[in-house]
């Protein structure tokens, strides 16, 4: 089994940034993040591998960037020009498997609110 503790959220003005962290119990090849507006379906932001490789979703590109320090087993998100529609309860996910069966833990959820 894995922890996750995100921290970071809070309340930011458009066009401002944050930086939300998540501290894994031990070190996973594959993280995450998702958010959840209210109302609205879960939806992967970004993603990266233990060697870096990162991937965003269209709506983030450009101003967000994933990151991690492996020897800290913990993931960043720095998101920078902040929209109101970026205002979500933001989770960080991990994913690993032992080559039969796949797991998932799950973050206890940051909430980030943006303000026009």
């Amino acid at each position: 089994q894995v922890q996750l503790v995100e921290s970071g959220g809070g309340l930011v003005q458009a066009g401002g940034s944050l930086r939300l962290s998540c501290a894994a119990s031990r070190r996973i090849n594959f993280m995450s993040w998702y958010r959840q507006a209210p109302e609205k379906q879960r939806e992967l932001v970004a993603t990266i591998t233990s060697g870096g490789s990162t991937n965003y979703a269209d709506s983030v590109k450009g101003r967000f960037t994933i990151s991690r320090d492996n020897a800290k087993n913990t993931v960043y998100l720095q998101m920078n020009t902040l929209k109101p529609e970026d205002t979500a309860v933001y989770y960080c996910n991990a994913n690993w498997g032992d080559g039969t069966r796949t797991f998932y833990a799950w973050g206890q959820g940051t909430l980030v609110t943006v303000s026009s």
